[in-house]
Order: C-alpha cells, then structure tokens, then sequence
C-alpha cells in the first residue's frame, strides 16, 4: 500500500513532494544557507546561529533579527525578515527554494534581505 502523499497548493504552484523529500530539500537547502551565511558573517555585522531547525540571523546596527525556517505542512521555507513573511516553494527548475512572487532563488533572497537591513552594504551569499 503506498502512502498518500500531501500535496499542497501554493499560490498557483501545486507541490507534489512528500515529508520525505521535502525535508532532504530543506535540510539540504538551509545547510547551504548556513555555511554561506556563516563564510559572510565575519565580514558584515551579523551573527548567525542555528536553533531547533531554523537559523537566526541577528543585527546589531540597525537591530534586527531574521528567521529563516522549514514549514513541513506546506513544503516551503518562510523567512521572518524586514517585518515580513517570504514563502519559498520547490522549483524543480531552478532545483532550488523559489520565492514565487519575485523568482528570488533562497540564497539571493537573503543577500537582499541582510543588504537591505544593512542599509547599502553588500553582502553576496556563494
């Protein structure tokens, strides 16, 4: 008997991938993320830590603070940031977590995200 798989449907996405996969993507996507952000935290001033599954990006000046983290039910990454929800959906195409609205790949979306509450400093994420 196979099991039923949830298939949420996102904006005019459907996603059709099970816990299974959508947690390897993630898991996979924000360790990736974590190792960028940690390669650019010596340069700018944030601090990155990680914290039961999600990671916390903290500002000093200005103060601030991002969350970036796996929501299961719904196979997306949220991201709390610039008092702002982002939800990023599966892109089998760009084989990557995908801001549908502006097609931001995760890691661009972030580099954004710190830059603009850095006010003008340029962060880029590898």
């Amino acid at each position: 008997m196979m099991a039923a798989v949830r298939c949420p449907q996102t904006a005019a996405i459907i996603v059709c991938m099970d816990e299974q996969d959508f947690r390897r993507r993630a898991d996979a996507a924000l360790e990736g993320l974590k190792r960028s952000l940690y390669a650019a935290e010596a340069d700018a001033g944030f601090e990155v830590e990680e914290n039961s599954g999600a990671l916390h990006i903290s500002f000093e000046e200005p103060p601030g603070r991002f969350v970036i983290s796996p929501n299961s039910p719904v196979r997306q990454i949220w991201i709390s940031a610039l008092s702002t929800s982002f939800k990023l959906d599966w892109s089998d195409d760009k084989n990557d977590f995908v801001l549908t609205k502006s097609g931001e790949q995760l890691k661009p979306l972030v580099a954004r995200l710190i830059n603009q509450q850095l006010e003008g400093e340029t962060v880029t994420l590898q």
